[in-house]
């Protein structure tokens, strides 16, 4: 009876160990980095603004995401074909899933039930349950080489942006198929929704311009001028502000705000912390990552990560 006093005991205070630690490991969320010459992820702790770690993935890493409960990190590494996933626990990769030539963007549902991948030789997105990551499904895209891919909130449709064309290709989910392509800007990138889903904002590069899509009737309702070569898109959580990083002008724009923020040398993909207070920029050109004060439009420091920084993730 003892002995199994004490081993309920010890399973009793692992138990709260585990709860204080993963109490922890939320308390201050981190900001993950894919540098791409670097072929590693740097990963900052947005309490303190410094890098505390770097995880080596090898090959190219470029597009980023997250799982809800933060414990993995799904990576692209484009010269190895393959979708790398990383264990954050350990900070340390546990798997690579081959996903086609050249893959580009990660996106993944709000409930981390589907991954989507952006495969640019192939032109196609590689559609991937999370509960079975290697039973996925290959979805042709109208434009050429695909780059961004981004779920709507409720997870019903995955808009699909393409690096050699002016229209936004979108998925349904369920049916795995695309249904319909809404014409924008040359070159467009980045994507962000507003939190209802009811608009979606998407920067075509070589048109400078932003192009706002009612999601209900998917067709561009609005376009809105940005800065020379705007690329990255990052939406405050309340959805009042939306951001646009310049790739040209090494700048970071707010619409609906009169306000831009000089930032390092070719400002690429962006995300704000839970709160909406900071906003994290990956500056291709300087190896570094801008953050910036999202609520005062200030610059606050530049943390130096690994070479050519491509994008950032905060969970």
């Amino acid at each position: 009876m003892r002995f199994g006093f004490h081993v309920e005991l010890r399973r009793f205070g692992l138990s709260i160990l585990a709860l204080a630690f993963l109490s922890l490991a939320r308390a201050a969320p981190f900001a993950y980095v894919p540098n791409e010459r670097s072929g590693t992820v740097s990963v900052i702790d947005t309490t303190s603004d410094r890098v505390v770690a770097t995880i080596k993935t090898g090959g190219k890493p470029r597009g980023i995401a997250a799982t809800p409960d933060g414990r993995r990190l799904y990576v692209s590494d484009q010269p190895g074909g393959a979708l790398v996933v990383v264990d954050l626990a350990a900070r340390e990769v546990s798997e690579r899933i081959a996903v086609g030539k050249s893959p580009e963007g990660v996106g993944i549902s709000r409930d981390g039930a589907w991954i989507a991948v952006a495969v640019e030789e192939n032109n196609s997105v590689s559609l991937i349950r999370a509960a079975a990551p290697r039973d996925a499904t290959s979805v042709r895209v109208g434009g050429q080489n695909p780059e961004h891919v981004v779920f709507s909130p409720d997870g019903r449709w995955l808009y699909v942006s393409a690096e050699d064309g002016a229209a936004v290709d979108v998925i349904d989910v369920a049916k795995r198929s695309a249904v319909k392509s809404i014409k924008v800007g040359e070159r467009p990138r980045g994507i962000g929704f507003l939190p209802d889903g009811s608009r979606a904002y998407v920067a075509a590069e070589n048109s400078d311009r932003v192009y706002v899509i009612d999601c209900g009737r998917a067709e561009v309702i609005a376009v809105i001028a940005a800065g020379k070569r705007a690329n990255g898109i990052a939406v405050r959580p309340d959805g009042k502000v939306v951001f646009v990083s310049n790739g040209g002008d090494a700048s970071v724009s707010a619409i609906d705000v009169t306000a831009t923020v000089p930032v390092g040398q070719r400002p690429w993909n962006m995300a704000l912390t839970p709160d909406g207070k900071k906003l994290y920029v990956a500056n291709g050109r300087s190896n570094s990552v801008s953050v910036i004060d999202a609520e005062g439009m200030t610059p606050l420091r530049d943390i130096p990560v690994g070479e050519a920084p491509w994008g950032v993730v905060v969970r």
